[in-house]
């Protein structure tokens, strides 16, 4: 049982679901003040619903960069208990894993880097640059009162950093193979299609939103939005939900309701895949209302002093030439980007997350904490 997998467990067993944190910052800023860390909890949010954040920095004695370690303690829910084959929030080990709701996504990843920090200090307590953490209880949820305020409050003091790791779970087959430079952005839209209710045996008389829309969908699904770039796959565009009807089978609806996101490089802009949209559906005289939201910009780390640092560290504790990759979803790096000259994400297999029995392999614990702990001797030893 090592200290990595020892703080591991203590994480896992706090039920710490978006946006409760239920007290995991709290022990993690005990010990990063222990290791000469100046900690600073930022909650925000409504009564009833508040965030918590934390600011931890250290600063060295020789200059040198900034370099950041970012992560969330909140969780998604477990579902019910009886699924998983031991409670969610009793960490334990079977089958060369470490179980429990948080493992992979992210817990260990934070306890590695505490871990890693914690060594790091004292075997150079005269460091160069600084280290900082940056930690949310709500990153898998709204996302609105957790990374995207600390980085706010640190613009407003002219603060950044030079590079910044988020432990999110990147590794696909085993741990090292890949980390992520960048990640895509995200525009979804809400449009209602206007028709006319009526009785099915009388379409003359209505006008049926479904049979006007479903001509526009499928032209959307067949267009190339674009050829993505060197670090980004093509956008791509798809229907999440599409409601209609009254519920009886002899009623045309009077609208239809269809849910659509867009996951776009950055070759292409908001602006124009939303004009794009809009020439379709004015195209095809389609009655309609329509609400866009921005769920993420795209971001991009071009490979640089953090990317090889983390590479080198990670072929010498792994054994393996990690992939840069921007696949997936949205993260907190998107956030942290606007402060931050260099963001890499890197973690364990997430092949688990967000699953029932989700897990981290026992071995690759260690590993994981060296890798932050020579990422730190690299570029501030």
């Amino acid at each position: 049982m090592t200290p990595t997998i020892r703080l591991a467990e203590e994480l896992i067993a706090r039920a710490s679901v978006s946006p409760e944190d239920a007290g995991c910052q709290a022990l993690i800023a005990e010990r990063l003040t222990a290791a000469g860390f100046t900690c600073t909890p930022m909650p925000h949010g409504p009564a009833g619903a508040v965030v918590s954040n934390l600011w931890a920095i250290r600063q060295g004695t020789l200059p040198g960069p900034t370099l950041g370690l970012a992560g969330h303690t909140d969780v998604v829910p477990p579902g019910p208990d009886a699924a998983w084959t031991t409670p969610p929030f009793v960490p334990s080990h079977r089958n060369g894993c470490l179980y429990g709701r948080g493992a992979a996504d992210m817990k260990t990843s934070v306890a590695a880097m505490v871990v890693a920090a914690e060594e790091f200090v004292a075997a150079h307590p005269d460091h160069a640059g600084a280290i900082a953490f940056l930690l949310t209880s709500d990153e898998e949820s709204h996302a609105v009162d957790g990374t995207v305020r600390i980085v706010e409050w640190l613009q407003a003091r002219g603060q950044r950093l030079q590079a910044c790791i988020v432990g999110e779970p990147t590794s696909v087959q085993r741990l090292g193979d890949t980390m992520k430079n960048g990640r895509r952005g995200s525009l979804g839209a809400r449009l209602r299609v206007i028709g006319v209710q009526g009785h099915v045996a009388y379409p003359h008389l209505a006008r049926n939103p479904v049979h006007a829309i479903a001509p526009v969908l499928a032209e959307l699904a067949a267009t190339p939005w674009d050829e993505g770039s060197a670090h980004f796959p093509p956008t791509t565009w798809q229907v999440s939900n599409l409601h209609a009807g009254t519920g009886a089978a002899n009623v045309i609806p009077g609208e239809a309701i269809v849910d659509f996101n867009f996951r776009f490089a950055p070759v292409s802009t908001p602006k124009a895949l939303q004009a794009r949209v809009h020439e379709a559906l004015a195209r095809h005289g389609i009655e309609h209302e329509i609400e866009w939201t921005l769920g993420a910009e795209p971001f991009l780390t071009e490979p640089g002093t953090l990317s090889r640092a983390l590479s080198q560290a990670i072929e010498a504790e792994c054994g393996v030439a990690p992939e840069l990759s921007t696949s997936g979803g949205t993260s907190d790096g998107r956030f942290i980007r606007r402060i931050a000259d260099q963001v890499i994400e890197f973690g364990p297999v997430n092949a688990s997350i967000h699953q029932v029995d989700e897990c981290v392999e026992l071995e690759a614990i260690e590993p994981l904490k060296n890798v932050y702990r020579r990422t730190l001797e690299l570029l501030l030893a």
